[in-house]
């Protein structure tokens, strides 16, 4: 393109994963806000968590395959993935840092200031408290231990990926017939006598084995245990409860030091769609091995003996710079449960109510009142009902011929998957997408896929090479004029679940153009057939990418000839360097830009001549910003899209996305609007500064503070009493967003 070396430079271009952390940062700043409830606060810090270990499982791991092929190609940032790691590395452990320094400082001493304790170290039980725990570790945790010794005929065994484990130096008693402990091989040359925990080390003079325990997942990870004083409940952690009864693990041993431990695996699955024979089958065998995938991170508890970490350090083959040493617990996922203890409503806030959807009269035929107007949905703030119901009065109603629907992640009771398997079993024709390739779904897709299969539905699992993450439904209907489409496009997955948490936009229409091209779709992802032209969709990786540029290219036209010029957009990502580069043109050329980013963003803002005319902000609230939304002025024509794909290579190269446009008028002035509150929200948005770092917006004196979440509820609210449909569910009030559940 036009001027392409000009806005290609690598130092416009922040690095994806530095960006992402980044990101992680702004979760966690979460955790500080003080006008969050405790137990939101705690839920929060355990998001940062889980989004850690899903980064280091898929990213970082990819990045270490890169170097181990010797492959130095260098990203858009310049930075190859030797680079890209060693940056990575300083980051985390200054983050994990950053996570830890708040649990120690700001977490545990609120707690107790609400009368809630988490043991810290299990010398700090009182009498009572410490017959508790050993009375529950017989009975409750005991049987359901199975410790691992080494020697010649069982080698260091496989620590599976993401558990929690205690690691154990211990030495056969003096007395004790070292014949009769044979299971055990010596592990050192050196001798040591005593633990020494303080300096993390022991002494040398006996022989010393190596010993390891998983801390069972099924029970769990807290337990409460008998308070004293003023504290209403006391909890200390199960791996405690394993640590001061280790002992009684090993017979005839001395313990001589116990620690936690836990492993990142490379869980990015190799998959050789070309070499399949069966999909299903291949992505089954490649699930076995995310467990036993090369460790990549090991986290262990700050003042490890040394011996042991030198054990765990040679044994699983980690390098010393992916040794996390942890102040505190290790996991805090465990955090998120403290919302489902009893009492403390105070330190929690109540759900959301999503309520009914402003265009949908809940008393009519779903199809009656589609084939009156289209149908804009906005989710979690109204209801993910009409698109279960669209799915469930499908498979019941005698005039529908065919359902056809794209699933990427779907619940685990899912509805739709019940009406789909309903609409097979009364004779319909449904033809399923199961993608089986949605990380850290395949599992659950399988399942699914199967009794889909079982109900008789046509079951086909997408495009070799492609994802496909499109979300689409396609209802065929006969009616007294003929056969008619009715569709659903949506930004989010059919997952009724994560629609109450997650913000979507969705669409139902029956449109003659955009039936013809659901047909075409499903024609495609079922029998490779490609129609010559598309009436209204834009589908990727064939379209997409063409489509985003010309519309971008048309603005900055516009601008270049001294008209108005606005692009804004929501999403989840940007990274891609011909989106980004066509932006610094439109934005060289005049065109006011405006990005609203959750996660990763690679475009900078505030460089003269290039993104001076570009704002960055991103939103982290109490739900998570999903949506994805385009909009272009086109000289007053406006234009509005919304789609499942992100401004980045995968979603526009290598997956099935789809664009679909909103053309109702008053519909389209709705999103726009949605846009623009989320433009001017100034409580929870973050804008990203020149030099990459994110602020909250000042607020000049006279104008309101606004949080675009809240009003949505609000406005959900105030839509439903106005007509009348509900009664006045009162002030909106919130789950706090679960993990990034989006692929990293």
């Amino acid at each position: 393109m036009a001027g392409k070396n000009i806005y290609l430079k690598p130092e416009y271009f922040y690095n994806r994963e530095l960006s992402w952390i980044s990101f992680n940062y702004r979760v966690l700043s979460e955790v500080q806000d003080r006008n969050r409830p405790l137990f939101d606060r705690m839920s929060f810090l355990a998001i940062t968590a889980s989004n850690l270990d899903e980064f280091f499982m898929i990213r970082v791991a990819s990045l270490k395959d890169m170097v181990q092929v010797n492959y130095t190609k260098k990203d858009i940032a310049g930075m190859t993935p030797s680079e890209q790691l060693a940056a990575i590395s300083i980051q985390t452990h200054q983050l994990i840092k950053e996570q830890y320094k708040i649990y120690n400082n700001e977490i545990i001493p609120d707690l107790l200031n609400n009368g809630i304790k988490i043991i810290s170290y299990y010398e700090d039980l009182n009498e009572e408290q410490s017959l508790y725990v050993d009375e529950f570790f017989q009975s409750e945790v005991l049987p359901v231990l199975t410790p691992m010794a080494i020697d010649s005929s069982r080698p260091f065994p496989l620590i599976r990926n993401k558990t929690l484990n205690i690691g154990a130096v211990i030495k056969v008693k003096a007395g004790s017939d070292k014949n009769n402990n044979a299971q055990f091989r010596e592990l050192y040359m050196s001798h040591y006598n005593k633990k020494k925990k303080n300096n993390g080390d022991t002494e040398d003079t006996g022989n010393i084995d190596f010993a390891t325990v998983q801390v069972p997942s099924v029970l769990p990870r807290f337990v409460e245990i008998p308070s004293s004083g003023n504290i209403q409940k006391t909890f200390i952690l199960l791996e405690q409860i394993i640590e001061k009864n280790i002992e009684k693990l090993f017979i005839n041993y001395e313990v001589l030091a116990a620690f936690p431990y836990r492993i990142m695996r490379n869980a990015d699955l190799d998959i050789e769609e070309d070499e399949a024979a069966d999909l299903l089958m291949e992505i089954e065998r490649q699930l076995k091995k995310r467990q036993r995938g090369e460790a990549i991170r090991i986290e262990v508890e700050n003042g490890i003996d040394k011996s042991l970490l030198k054990t765990l350090k040679s044994e699983l083959q980690v390098n010393e710079e992916d040794i996390f040493k942890i102040n505190g617990p290790l996991d805090l996922t465990f955090l998120s449960k403290f919302d489902k203890i009893d009492g403390f409503d105070n330190l929690r806030k109540k759900g959301y109510t999503p309520q009914p959807a402003k265009y949908l009269d809940g008393n009519n035929n779903l199809f009656e009142q589609i084939r009156e107007h289209d149908i804009l949905l906005h989710h979690p703030y109204e209801t993910f009902e009409p698109v279960v119901n669209f799915v469930r009065q499908a498979s019941k109603d005698p005039d529908v011929l065919a359902i056809k629907q794209t699933l990427y992640r779907v619940s685990s009771n899912s509805p739709i998957i019940a009406s789909l398997a309903a609409a097979a079993e009364n004779g319909k024709q449904v033809t399923v997408l199961v993608e089986l390739k949605a990380r850290f779904d395949e599992e659950n897709n399988i399942i699914w896929a199967r009794k889909l299969e079982q109900a008789g539905c046509h079951v086909i699992y997408g495009l070799v090479g492609l994802k496909t993450h499109s979300k689409i439904t396609l209802v065929v209907r006969k009616e007294d004029d003929g056969i008619r489409r009715y569709v659903h496009l949506g930004t989010g997955n059919y997952n009724d679940s994560t629609a109450k948490i997650y913000t979507d936009m969705g669409l139902l229409t029956c449109q003659k153009a955009i039936g013809a091209d659901a047909t075409a779709v499903f024609n495609m992802l079922s029998g490779y057939s490609e129609p010559a032209i598309w009436n209204k969709l834009a589908i990727a990786p064939i379209w997409l990418r063409d489509r985003f540029i010309s519309l971008i290219k048309r603005e900055t036209e516009f601008a270049k000839s001294g008209k108005k010029a606005f692009i804004k957009a929501k999403m989840n990502s940007l990274c891609d360097q011909g989106i980004i580069a066509a932006l610094y043109e439109a934005s060289a050329a005049g065109v006011k830009i405006d990005l609203v980013i959750r996660g990763i963003c690679c475009l900078k803002t505030g460089i003269p001549n290039i993104s001076k005319n570009i704002t960055v902000r991103s939103i982290v609230g109490n739900f998570l910003e999903h949506s994805r939304i385009f909009y272009f002025h086109n000289n007053g024509f406006e234009e509005v899209f919304m789609g499942s794909a992100d401004w980045m290579p995968r979603n526009l190269d290598k997956r099935v996305e789809i664009l679909f446009p909103v053309e109702d008028e008053e519909l389209k002035k709705e999103v726009i609007h949605i846009l623009d509150i989320q433009l001017k929200d100034n409580t929870k948005a973050r804008i990203m500064q020149p030099d990459g770092s994110y602020i909250i917006p000042e607020v000049e004196v006279g104008i309101e503070k606004l949080c675009a979440q809240d009003y949505f509820c609000k406005e959900a609210i105030a839509a439903v009493n106005a007509s009348k449909k509900a009664p006045d569910v009162g002030t909106p009030c919130f789950e706090p967003m679960t993990s990034e559940l989006e692929e990293l």
